[in-house]
Order: structure tokens, then C-alpha cells, then sequence
């Protein structure tokens, strides 16, 4: 075998190993952290699903995307937000660590329905 062949079969051997072990890094993270991924939808004006109810104490990763413009995601009761681009999704994580019922709304005005765009989370023990 030609010295070159072999410098190319170290390299390939040494990517696919690589790739295996990040894939199976961020299998077992997500797996390990037991996170639940939530996917919330907005419009102007719409949040969907507008209401969620959340285990107290489950980590929780929301999926925001918006469909037409701008809008902003602010939980404040848990210091979460995210800008919600359209046609990119936007992933915020948090563990809600009390129980209740927490109010999410735009915080990037979005016309002139913006001030009734929020949606509810209940978080159960």
C-alpha cells in the first residue's frame, strides 16, 4: 500500500470515528437530560397551542416558530424568551420549578392585535 493510501485511510477512519462518537454525545445528552420538546406555533396575533400544562421539576425545551412575522416569546415568571424569526426555529430550555398558572406573551410588537397575543402554561407537581 502507498504511503498516501494509507495517510487517506487514517483520515477517513479518524472522521468516522469522530462523527460517531459527537452523534452518539448528543444522543446521550439528550437522552440524559430526560427533556421534553414543546412545539409552540405563533401568527400574528396566535400562539398554538396557547396553553401547556409542565410537570414541576421535567426539563422542558420549547420549539418556537413563527409562520409570518417577527414575534417575541417572554415568560417571565421563569426569566424565559426568545425571538420567534419566521421560518427559523428558536429553542429556549428551562425547568419549571414551581407550581401555578404562568402567563407567556409577544414582547416584539406585531400590529395592532399585539397587545392580546399571550397564551398560559400550568405547571402540576
Amino acid at each position: 500500500m502507498k504511503p498516501s493510501q494509507n495517510k487517506l485511510r487514517i483520515a477517513v477512519t479518524a472522521g468516522l470515528i469522530a462523527v460517531g462518537l459527537a452523534a452518539s454525545y448528543f444522543v446521550a445528552d439528550a437522552a440524559a437530560a430526560g427533556e421534553k420538546v414543546i412545539r409552540i406555533g405563533a401568527k400574528r396575533f396566535d400562539y398554538a397551542p396557547a396553553h401547556l400544562t409542565l410537570k414541576k421539576g421535567v426539563p422542558v425545551v420549547l420549539e418556537l416558530r413563527s409562520s409570518d412575522v417577527l414575534v417575541g416569546f417572554n415568560l417571565p415568571d421563569f426569566n424565559v424568551r426568545g425571538d420567534m424569526i419566521p421560518g427559523k426555529p428558536t429553542r429556549v430550555r428551562f425547568v419549571p420549578d414551581k407550581t401555578g398558572t404562568f402567563t407567556f406573551l409577544c414582547d416584539i410588537f406585531c400590529g395592532s392585535g399585539h397587545e392580546r397575543m399571550q397564551g398560559t402554561i400550568t405547571v402540576v407537581d
